[in-house]
Parts: structure tokens; sequence; C-alpha cells
């Protein structure tokens, strides 16, 4: 039975990856589609994923998607995420020119979006709330440190942790000014700050005949300056009666306030006393949400949470009982965002020249089959990137039978993700998924809500990059044969094409193995005029042409001399227990046509020597070891 029958067309009123998501699910329901596109957004994917396509204005001009959606024959608008889908005004507008609004009713979203008021329903509802004060007590008062936030907003945005009295008025003041300019609205709220926390969320799911489900919780512990990194599903290191606290009270809060279709209530649970405090309810689809997707199985296989928000707007029943659901492994998703992590996550702009996110494979998951690897996005070779909109680029989501093989195959995947031309976030992603601190969230010295903020992730290792891009240049040209079929990245009407790498590193295919030692991962290169663009574990690089006699040069920090490219050795002009100045040649070594010299990177006395005349050597090899002066 279509479980939309009452609608047959449905406007999406958002662009890129989410617009993307949310066709996708229409086409397999069998719906007609909309898409919305300003002047400049023309040919964006979303454009041509959907049947009918119309101009508008602007993505938030609400009059111009209304009149759209009739003018095309739109029966239903989903909103995806964003302003728009927790836009009451918005909300309100759609159901009075006759369409089917795909979310809560705009008085819902109206009571729920300002924190002031969701904050006295879930009081109401007995779902228990930060300890907070009126803004004008005496903060004398205050058991520092508090949280001083926007009642109408989020994202951070009109947001201070104050630690002191003293402090309190100016940060009440740079709040309220913040608040007025991102929302039109300066009413704040003072919280406890819970100085070690996790941000702990339940996906709810309601519909209009009095049925509320929780569909389990997710973790998005992991945030810089209050964004959102990396999210996951289930929430790791819960007991089991937080657990059914999150989730009573998360199904509580929805009943309370007559929810229907998707929404995500979150708390805040501190570290140190398992408290849980309700934050705010979020009254539309998560950017996270493909992680509860991924690990919730209902009677039918996955869930498909779009498909369950067309079925609450048209008026059914969920048809499902709290009984039908269960969690299937777990699952970890990264956010892929034009931004520079390594230089304060300022956005980036540019034309992202060549793209490959990562395969799929498919995998076994209880009743139905689940991807491994799942990739949300609206990013292609060629297209231009600006700083108009929203910087994230994509998502990708991992999957496993467990936690750490989800973050084992989140790490893979983000190593597999190239963008070329353009800089992302991916390579921090990769550090900060592959990280002791990241393994450890929800125990003892793992990630909290501000563990970013406190601490650095280590950047990558520029050195490191430079002679795996070099080896990686060396076996391609080695590969290379004379005639048409040569390596040599010729194309015709374009520049050089990029050089996938196949990487031939081993990797186990079982869930519970430890990752194998491994040296950077080179997954494209390509040379530009005076120059080689590469990514290396995920993170872009622009390199002048790689010098080799200086990477040759080039030792680690305790005297260990190790072979910068595969290659052959020549010489060896060191012994064991030979006195070596620094900058000495102790060995030289042929790769690419070229002969480069190993150099001893400090004086001191030769330890130990691996090399040997005519040996050919991989990438990595020690070759000499050289013990430093006393």
């Amino acid at each position: 039975m279509n479980p939309t029958t009452d609608i047959t067309t449905v406007l999406v009123a958002n662009r890129g990856e989410i617009a993307l998501r949310v066709l996708r699910t229409c086409a397999d329901l069998g719906l007609a589609t909309v898409a919305v596109h300003t002047a400049g957004d023309a040919d964006a994917p979303h454009v041509r994923a959907a049947d009918v396509a119309a101009e508008v204005p602007a993505y938030l001009d609400g009059p111009a998607l209304v009149a759209a959606a009739l003018a095309h024959g739109a029966t239903a608008v989903h909103p995806g995420y964003g302003f728009l889908s927790e836009n009451a005004a918005f909300a309100r507008a759609v159901a009075e020119a006759g369409l089917v609004w795909v979310g809560p009713s705009a008085d819902v979203i109206e009571r729920m979006g300002r924190k002031d008021h969701a904050r006295a329903i879930a009081e109401a509802a007995d779902v228990p709330v930060v300890p907070a004060y009126d803004v004008a007590d005496d903060p004398t008062t205050f058991d520092f440190p508090v949280l001083v936030k926007a009642a109408a907003g989020g994202g951070g945005k009109g947001m201070r942790v104050v630690r002191s009295a003293d402090a309190y008025g100016d940060a009440v003041a740079a709040a309220r000014r913040e608040a007025a300019a991102g929302f039109g609205d300066d009413t704040l709220l003072v919280e406890r700050y819970v100085e070690r926390g996790r941000h702990v969320e339940v996906q709810v799911m309601g519909d209009a005949h009095g049925t509320v489900l929780h569909l389990f919780e997710r973790d998005c512990s992991a945030q810089r300056r209050h964004q959102k990194v990396l999210e996951e599903a289930p929430a790791p290191h819960l007991t089991d009666a937080v657990r059914a606290r999150l989730h009573t009270a998360a199904v509580a809060l929805a009943a309370e306030v007559g929810y229907t279709g998707a929404g995500t209530v979150e708390f805040l649970l501190d570290v140190d006393t398992d408290d849980v405090f309700f934050l705010e309810m979020n009254t539309r689809l998560q950017v996270e949400h493909p992680v509860t997707e991924s690990v919730v199985v209902g009677p039918d296989g996955p869930l498909d949470l779009v498909a369950l928000q067309l079925r609450v707007a048209a008026g059914r029943p969920l048809g499902l009982a709290q009984g039908d659901l269960r969690v299937h492994g777990h699952a970890v998703e990264a956010r892929v965002y034009a931004e520079d992590a390594w230089a304060g996550f300022l956005p980036q702009a540019g034309t992202a020249s060549y793209v490959a996110w990562p395969g799929t494979t498919g995998e076994a998951a209880g009743t139905g089959t689940r991807p491994r690897v799942r990739v949300d996005h609206a990013l292609e070779s060629g297209q231009v990137v600006s700083t108009s909109f929203d910087p994230m680029l994509g998502k990708v989501i991992a999957w496993g039978t467990d936690r750490r093989a989800a973050i084992a195959a989140l790490v893979r995947a983000l190593d597999d993700t190239v963008v070329l031309g353009l800089t992302t976030n991916t390579g921090f992603l990769r550090a900060l998924a592959a990280s002791d601190a990241f393994a450890a969230l929800g125990a003892e010295g793992g990630i909290d809500t501000a563990w970013l903020d406190r601490h650095e992730v280590d950047p990558p290792d520029e050195a490191a990059a430079r002679r795996a891009v070099l080896a990686t240049l060396a076996a391609r040209d080695r590969a290379a044969t004379a005639g048409p079929f040569a390596l040599d990245g010729w194309r015709s009407g374009a520049g050089p094409a990029p050089y996938v790498v196949p990487w031939l590193e081993p990797t186990s295919t079982e869930d519970d193995a430890p990752p194998p030692a491994r040296t950077p991962r080179v997954a494209a290169l390509r040379r530009t005029p005076g120059g080689v663009e590469a990514v290396v574990d995920g993170q872009r690089w622009v390199f002048a042409e790689p010098d080799p006699f200086a990477l040759g040069a080039a030792a680690a920090g305790d005297g260990t001399l190790t072979a910068p490219m595969p290659g052959t050795v020549v010489t060896v002009d060191a012994s064991v227990g030979d006195v070596v100045v620094e900058g000495q040649v102790l060995a030289t070594m042929e790769a690419m046509k070229m002969e480069l010299s190993l150099r001893a990177p400090f004086a001191g006395t030769v330890t130990d020597v691996a090399a040997t005349p005519g040996t050919q050597v991989p990438l990595g090899t020690v070759l000499v070891v050289v013990a430093p002066e006393e």
C-alpha cells in the first residue's frame, strides 16, 4: 500500500545533499518531484535529479517557494533541514495554500523553536532541565560557570560561557547583540554550565494517531564551537539506566507537545555525574539522521526516515510499534566541509576540479541490506563552491558490526575521499576519527562537547606526505609504458587528469582486526604547472615539484635515515662506529633515474648500517642509524 496516497508531487524547498536525499526517497516511492534553484544554481545536481525545476529569487524566499509549488502542481512541500524547516511562518504559509507540510505543525514549531518555551514544556512533561537563573538576577548569587545563550537560536550563536560575576555583564551584552543580529530576538537564558558534558540526542517519530516512538539515540559530542563534527549511533558507554531515561524523556516531551513527524530531542549528559538535562528540540530532520537509518531495523529492514515523514504527513499511521524496532551494529558520520581545519576552520571557496567519493559495498544486516559506507553529497568534479551557501559538501557514513569496526571503516572511507582544487576538512576528520580521544568517547579521557575547544588535533606531517607523494610519482613513472596508454595524465579537451592511486596496502576484512601498520595513503595526485597536488590521508596538499635530493636528506628526529621512496641502494659510505658530522653523505639511492644522497641529520656516531649496495628497498626501509653526540 502506498503510504503517501494523498501526496503525488513533492517540492523540495532546499538544495545540496539534503535535497538529493529527499528526492531519492520520493523517487523510490514513485512520487513526482519539483526542485527549486537560484539563477546561479540552475545546473546543480539536485536540479538534474528532479522531474521539474523552478527558479526562485532565493532559497529562503517563502512566498516564491509556495508560488512555485502551486505553479508546478506540487501537493506537498518538504523543507529538508535548515532555516525553513523550523520556520513556523513558512510552514503556516504552505498549509494555508492548501499544500501538505512535511513536518510538525506550525504551532509546534513555534512552541519548540524557542528555548525558553521548550524548557517550560519539558518541565510540564517531567523532563529534567538544566538548573537556570533569571538573566536579571544578581550574578554574585550564581554558581559559576554559567552558560548565557539566545532563547531563539542555536548553532552556538548568542552563546557565552561565563566563569565569574565580573565577566557576566560583558558576556550578556555580547550575547544580546549576537542574538539580535542572528535571530531578530535578543532574549537570553542563563543556565548552569556543565564542564564536561556529552551531547546525546534521541530521534523521535510521531503520527497524528497518538503514536510517538523513539528510534534510539545518537552521540554528537565531537564538536568545535558548538558545531557537530562527528556523529554516531548508538551512543557509546551509556548505562542501561541512562539510556532508558533518555528514551523515556524524549517520548514524554514529544507526546506533551503533540508532535508529528521526525524530530530530535537533545540532551546534555554530565560525564562526571551521569545526570541528564534537556537542551532543546529540533523540529525537523537532522543532518546526522543517516547514522540512525544505518543502525535501526524495523520489521521490514532498515528504516527510511524521509519515507516515514511523508507517510505521517499524508495522515497515515506510522504502522510501527516500539517493540518492532531494534539496533543492529554501529554507524559513524563525518561532515565534510569546504574549510581549512588547520587555519581556524576558515571557509574555503573555489572550483573542485576533481572529486571522488568512497565507493560502497553491501553488508548484510539483519533483515535487509545496508551499505558499509554511505555518502550523501552534492559535489562533483568541476563544481564551483562559493561562500554564499553552507560550506558542508557532503557526509561520509560508515557502518560496522561494532563501534571499533565502524570507526575503522570511516577512516578507510575518508582515506578514499578525494577533492582536488579545493581545501576541505577531510584530513582533520580522518585524524580525529583515528585518534585515541575519539576512540575513548564516553570513557575516561575521551571527547566531550568542549574537547576540541581545549585540545588540538595533531596536524598532518608535511614531510611524510611529501615522501609518500614522491614515492607514488616514482611508482607511477616506473609503471608507465610508451605508446597511447602511458600514464601521462593526458586527455583531450581538458587539463591533465588526476592519477587515482591504486592502494595495495593489505587491510583486514575482519571487523575486530586492528588496523595494520601503515604509511601515509596517497589517494590521488596530479602534476600541476610547477608542482603537484595530492590527497594524502584525506588531506589535500599542494607542493612545489618535489625535490628528491632535499627529501633524500630527510631523517627521523632520532637519527634514523629511511628510504624516502622505493629505489636501489647505490653506495654505502659509512660503517658502524664511524664518527660523522651533520650533512655528511652516508649512503646514496637511485630512484626515478635520479640519485639521492642520504645525509647525517646531526653530528654523532653511526650505530647501525642496514643498507647494502645494489639492493632494492621499499619506501620507509631503515638504511642507517646515527646516535647524536653526547
